[in-house]
């Protein structure tokens, strides 16, 4: 079957009449198999228009087994200007620790009007490219033959076994320097995988253009149990983002781990924690001596419980949580989150000064919005521009 794609935004549907019934079953058992609260990825529900499939604050890239691509992105710009919120997207995943988007040069990446599974394809080989101008890694294999010379060390037992007949014959051990080790399989395996997945002529070509390069390494069959022994050491230090981009690849959860097998693989972003992330980050660069996560202080003090963990928090200045979520109005703001930074207030020393912070939103209106909770506590709801960092340069101050 040939391969299409969808695109939807966070919250929209899709309707059974919409895709294959089998996509749509494959989907539906990854759903259900995902439902319980820890991983929200996607809602299953039925209306006026039939039964539907609804994205929720998950974005990335699903695949069923049959080839259809299902791309869900942020809800930033116009639903009808997806390349906005694309551009938005990937800009945000550079600030994600502990995954491969950070050392990825986007603007040497031409990645206007391509799906995002071929732009984490590109940002694989960049960076893979990027390693082997470096040089990939050889090391001695032990290998054992019988040849016809000999050579290394003979293998007496298996030379009376085999040879007893064929005097003219040595049983050998001996060891080579080769590529053909573990972590470049992986390497090989990946590009075959995405060889099979890629539509894009452009990466096609790069993808052949590589596997000449690892011409004499065998593919990994067992991926699995290697990444779970993988150990980064400074031997294969300059390997570790393009492993990272492997794993991500060949078992397809590295962003959100699921459960099942019904889909192709999935790679998904809770936008609650991207956007915590970027805001964090570029607080981070005003005031250097913030602290992200800050997890001292207890609701209870006796005994201690109830750990108080604020997004962003600067000793003495101020105290800010983040919040994906679009508001316009007094009535969008939640009283937990009234009642959350409340309790930040009282036990972190912040000059009273409290910051719900929502993204901004171009074609709502967002109003400035300010709660005082006493004389010494104000609680000030701003407005993160995700597509312009030069209009949050005051946002703090």
């Amino acid at each position: 079957m040939q391969q299409s794609q969808i695109t939807i935004t966070e919250f929209e549907r899709i309707y059974q009449h919409d895709i294959c019934k089998k996509d749509f079953g494959d989907i539906e058992n990854f759903i259900l198999k995902n439902s319980d609260e820890n991983a929200p990825f996607l809602r299953i529900a039925s209306g006026v228009g039939g039964k539907f499939i609804q994205a929720r604050n998950y974005v990335g890239v699903l695949q069923t087994k049959s080839g259809l691509t299902i791309e869900i992105l942020p809800k930033i710009a116009d639903k009808n200007d997806s390349e906005r919120s694309k551009a938005v997207f990937i800009k945000m995943l550079k600030t994600l620790k502990k995954f491969p988007f950070k050392s990825s040069n986007l603007a040497s990446l031409k990645t206007q009007n391509l799906p995002l599974l071929e732009i984490f394809i590109s940002m694989f080989l960049c960076e893979l490219k990027a390693l082997v101008k470096k040089g990939i890694k050889s090391d001695y294999v032990a290998l054992e033959e019988n040849l016809n010379f000999l050579k290394g060390k003979l293998n007496i037992n298996e030379q009376i076994k085999r040879n007893s007949i064929h005097k003219e014959r040595f049983y050998v051990g001996y060891s080579e320097f080769l590529s053909d080790i573990k972590i470049n399989r992986i390497i090989k395996t990946t590009l075959k995988f995405l060889y099979k997945k890629s539509n894009s002529s452009k990466n096609q070509q790069k993808i052949r253009e590589l596997l000449f390069i690892f011409d004499e390494v065998l593919e990994c069959e067992d991926y699995k149990n290697f990444f779970a022994k993988l150990v980064i050491n400074r031997q294969v230090k300059h390997y570790e983002q393009t492993l990272l981009w492997c794993k991500i690849f060949l078992l397809g959860n590295s962003f959100t781990p699921h459960k099942g097998d019904d889909l192709a693989f999935a790679l998904l972003f809770d936008m609650n924690a991207l956007f915590e992330s970027y805001v964090g980050n570029f607080i981070k660069k005003s005031f250097p001596c913030t602290i992200l996560q800050h997890s001292e202080k207890h609701l209870v003090e006796d005994p201690k419980s109830f750990k108080l963990r604020p997004d962003v928090f600067l000793e003495g200045k101020f105290i800010a949580d983040t919040k994906w979520k679009i508001v316009s109005s007094r009535d969008d703001i939640s009283q937990a989150d009234l009642y959350q930074l409340y309790a930040y207030g009282k036990k972190h020393p912040c000059d009273g000064k409290l910051h719900l912070i929502y993204p901004k939103i171009d074609d709502i209106r967002q109003k400035t919005m300010n709660f005082r909770y006493d004389d010494k506590m104000l609680l000030e709801i701003l407005y993160f521009d995700l597509e312009k960092d030069e209009n949050n340069a005051n946002l703090l101050t």
